[in-house]
């Protein structure tokens, strides 16, 4: 390989992983909001993200040239969800909490209670569940969209989604009302 060669392929690696990092830069917090819900904690959260953009670093090239930047976005849900729903299928929770750290004092009107009572009410979904949930009304995603990011039919995403709010409607229970009106 002459130096030419050399140079143009080592500038496109550099192009690349500018893209890349442009890419990641750009869609973590929102990859970690997503990973946030769906999972109920903070570091596995960011290890979730961590681990979808590591995926996505090791094929950047071929995806790149492949996909556009809304593609881009759903192939980084899509590599999110199933590191997810892999490590909840992997993992039955070896780790046992020997203490919570308490949760900061909220300035009045913040909205940190609603967020805290629907974190905590989504964390009591089975992680399929979750995902629909996440993925519909966060993401604000089709039942179409969702079915093909989970790889099931869109009656499944249907019926996981009305079992899902139903249940979540037994969670919050009569304050539910009061959550949303406050």
């Amino acid at each position: 390989m002459t130096s030419t060669a050399v140079r143009i392929v080592g500038d496109n690696r550099m192009d690349e992983a500018l893209a890349f990092e442009e890419f990641a830069s750009t869609r973590a917090r929102r990859l970690f909001q997503v990973a946030y819900l769906m999972c109920g904690d903070w570091h596995q959260a960011q290890d979730l993200v961590q681990t979808t953009l590591a995926k996505m670093f090791s094929v950047w090239g071929r995806l790149r040239r492949g996909q556009d930047e809304p593609g881009l976005d759903a192939y980084a849900r899509k590599v999110l969800l199933r590191t997810y729903l892999s490590q909840k299928r992997l993992r039955r929770s070896t780790e046992i909490v020997a203490a919570e750290l308490p949760e900061p004092a909220a300035a009045p009107g913040d909205g940190s209670d609603l967020r805290l009572t629907l974190t905590a009410a989504l964390r009591q979904l089975p992680p399929r569940n979750r995902a629909v949930v996440v993925l519909r009304y966060l993401e604000d995603n089709s039942i179409e969209a969702v079915a093909e990011t989970l790889g099931i039919s869109t009656s499944a995403v249907k019926s996981l989604n009305t079992r899902s709010l139903a249940k979540l409607r037994d969670i919050l229970g009569e304050d539910r009302e009061f959550l949303f009106h406050s």
